[in-house]
Order: C-alpha cells, then sequence, then structure tokens
C-alpha cells in the first residue's frame, strides 16, 4: 500500500518523532510543483509536519513556523517554500506577497492555514487534515478537495 494510500485511510502518530518520519516518507513520494494544504488547531502538529517533510526532501537547514515572516524558502534538491496563512485575511493578500516568485522549480508548496485563503488555493492541492486524538496521538489523513471546493475556487 502506498503512502498515498495509507494516508488516505488516516494514519496515527505517537510523537513528533513519528509525524516527522511520515513526513519524509510522503515528501519522498511527492511530485515536484505539488501544493499540500495542511489543516488543524494550533499545536497539532503542522510545522512538525513540514519538518519532516523538508528532511524528506533533502533539505538540512531548521524549519521552524513562519508565523511572523508570513513564509519561508528553504533551498534544497527540492526547493520547500512554507506559508503560514493565519494572518492573511484573503487571496489578494496572498498574492500581494508574490509567493509564485519563489517557486524554483522543481519545488514543493506547503501552506498552513490554507482556509485562510481557499481562494487562492490551486485546483488539484492535496488537504491534509490533522487532529489530536483523545489519547494524545496525533491522526493524519489526506484528501483532494471535493468537488464543492473545487466548484468554488472556479
Amino acid at each position: 500500500m502506498s503512502i498515498f494510500d495509507q494516508l488516505r485511510e488516516g494514519i496515527s502518530t505517537r510523537d513528533p518523532v513519528a509525524t516527522r518520519a511520515l513526513a519524509a516518507q510522503f515528501a519522498r513520494a511527492l511530485a515536484p510543483g505539488t501544493v499540500l494544504a495542511l489543516h488543524g488547531d494550533l499545536g497539532v502538529g503542522k510545522t512538525t509536519f513540514v519538518q519532516g517533510l523538508a528532511s524528506g526532501l533533502g533539505i538540512t537547514a531548521k524549519v521552524t513556523s513562519p508565523t511572523f515572516n508570513l513564509f519561508s524558502v528553504h533551498r534544497g534538491p527540492v526547493n520547500l517554500v512554507h506559508l503560514d496563512a493565519y494572518r492573511l485575511g484573503s487571496a489578494r493578500e496572498f498574492e500581494a506577497l508574490l509567493v509564485d516568485e519563489f517557486l524554483n522549480p522543481p519545488w514543493i508548496l506547503a501552506v498552513e492555514w490554507p482556509e485562510r485563503i481557499a481562494e487562492a488555493m490551486p485546483l488539484g492541492a492535496l488537504h491534509l487534515e490533522l487532529r489530536i486524538q483523545p489519547d494524545q496521538s496525533h491522526h493524519l489523513k489526506l484528501r483532494r478537495a471535493d468537488a464543492d471546493e473545487l466548484a468554488a475556487q472556479a
């Protein structure tokens, strides 16, 4: 079973190390040009997941939340652009950042709080839902945008 199939069914991890390892495995399966929308409450592990993505993409630099600078560019064999949209109020604010200027091929774009800029998310973006279970494990589930979201973005 592929990592995509496993994530579509949902995977639970017990600690940040396991979450980063899962994300690294996932990163190695992603096609360049992928946009990954990370959904979940504050503290659910979105940045931890991006740290694992970076590792899986061969990026050795430290990855932290780009909350205050809004996005970070991590260069490696595949470039990772990490956007925290929490402080953005609209797709127009996102577009004003000119993030696309930093999408040097090959690249992956990981967006935390994508619901803040939903209308700017491209069709075909992968959506990963992260949540904390009652037993404190972290549950991750992958989905593509559903038909209603796709219609709203068109």
